[in-house]
């Protein structure tokens, strides 16, 4: 009895432990859960405080965050280390199909390196930013797209004589491309071409001619006259080459070259070259063909400024001279048979005040880059007035367009990335674009 009951007292005072564990351990980790949501919160809250905001940040964007992807940090390009990640809420819920067009179009023209880095390569980048969006952006359902991208590589056909690209094929090759996607697809069809998008990136845009007058002549070919065009060329009055929906783009300029150029540029370095020009130079602007190169302005600045010491003017061609930008105050960036130029971008990159001497040029993505804080503008007849009118410059603003030079957005926005990053040359042209869904059958069809 005394046994029953002594083992009795034993399997109580078990229980008893063994509830006490229980509890214990139930106790712990409520105390441990506690500690790690407290540790979270404070940790989430840090983190969302030093995040940087958006460039030209909009109520709407704050709760999208549309981030990008960086394999290199550069503090001095102002990019950041994030996932390529786009919202289409950013861009009014844009969405953009990039043809599958056979590689004769455009895959096979990268057997020449030269193809995806000379100053004609946006069309190129363009092309493999937008197959990188693999956000919301880009849909490979053709139904629910509102933009067509047409990826035809037109500008990496160089010339055996003299180096430089020939387009004479540019009008068929596009034709071409056209014929095949209106008779695979019904998008074309339904709108003409509308709602399809191009690249022109060569000196007069989509007349595709290295020569004014016969550009001029030429005009931009009908079958791309309904269509948006993203192009090099634009200029503020009317001009034949950009009688067509079209976004002024920058020229291309590789930002390996860029991180290369700054990374061997000590921080501490002055900039010891006072006015800066590297580049064509005609001593006799009038060519073989009877037309006048830059429409004399380089030789006019050659033979107004070429024993100055002021100025650092070279006529012959230099494999570093992005270093010779990063080390000057003022980069001339005269036009050429053309009137925009890579050294806008290279200057802007550079922090180099740009002298831009192209009258009536109209600029890349002005709302995002102020260039009249950037940058100054000389009219081409003023090309002997050049000394004193960056001397009075200096004497008064430099300072400040320099401080304006500083902003990495402004760099950002001229530079083509792949894959793209927020607020860089691609953010502009999904900008640009959401401000043309009017042309869009899927937002006309939502209205019905």
């Amino acid at each position: 009895m005394t046994t029953h009951k002594h083992r009795r007292t034993e399997k109580n005072l078990c229980f008893k432990q063994y509830y006490k564990w229980i509890l214990c351990f139930i106790l712990t980790l409520y105390f441990f859960a506690s500690f790690f949501v407290d540790h979270d919160q404070d940790h989430r809250s840090s983190t969302s405080i030093s995040k940087p905001l958006l460039t030209n940040p909009k109520p709407k964007l704050f709760a999208s965050r549309a981030m990008f992807e960086s394999k290199i940090h550069d503090h001095k390009l102002g990019f950041t280390s994030q996932q390529p990640n786009i919202k289409t809420d950013v861009f009014n819920n844009l969405k953009i199909y990039v043809y599958d067009l056979p590689s004769k179009f455009n895959k096979d023209w990268l057997a020449n390196d030269r193809c995806t880095s000379h100053l004609f390569a946006a069309e190129v980048a363009l092309h493999k930013a937008f197959l990188s969006l693999e956000g919301d952006v880009r849909t490979e359902d053709p139904y629910e797209a509102d933009f067509f991208f047409v990826p035809v590589y037109v500008s990496c056909n160089f010339s055996t004589i003299n180096g430089f690209p020939a387009i004479g094929h540019a009008r068929s090759l596009i034709n071409d491309a056209i014929k095949l996607v209106s008779t695979q697809y019904p998008f074309w069809n339904r709108t003409s071409g509308s709602d399809h998008v191009f690249t022109a990136t060569h000196d007069f845009g989509s007349c595709f001619h290295t020569m004014e007058d016969r550009a001029i002549a030429d005009g931009v070919p009908i079958f791309l006259r309904n269509s948006i065009i993203l192009q090099t060329f634009g200029v503020t009055f009317n001009h034949p080459c950009q009688e067509v929906e079209n976004v002024v783009i920058p020229p291309y300029i590789s930002p390996e070259s860029l991180h290369k150029t700054q990374k061997n540029i000590p921080v501490t370095k002055e900039r010891d070259i006072w006015v800066f020009f590297r580049g064509k130079m005609e001593l006799h602007p009038k060519n073989i063909s009877g037309r006048f190169y830059s429409k004399r302005v380089r030789t006019n600045i050659w033979r107004s400024y070429g024993g100055d010491r002021r100025f650092y003017l070279q006529r012959q061609r230099f494999a570093g001279y992005q270093s010779e930008i990063a080390r000057s105050v003022f980069c001339l960036c005269p036009l050429g048979w053309a009137p925009w130029s890579p050294r806008l971008v290279e200057s802007v990159a550079l922090g180099c005040v740009p002298v831009i001497i192209a009258d009536g040029i109209r600029l890349p993505f002005p709302s995002t880059v102020r260039w009249p804080d950037i940058s100054l503008t000389v009219a081409e007849r003023d090309v002997g007035k050049l000394g004193d009118i960056l001397e009075h410059v200096a004497a008064t603003n430099l300072s400040v367009i320099q401080r304006n030079l500083e902003d990495p957005s402004v760099r950002r926005a001229l530079m083509f990335n792949v894959p793209s990053r927020e607020g860089d040359a691609t953010w502009q042209v999904l900008e640009a674009l959401s401000k043309k869904l009017n042309r869009s059958v899927r937002r006309s069809n939502s209205f019905l």
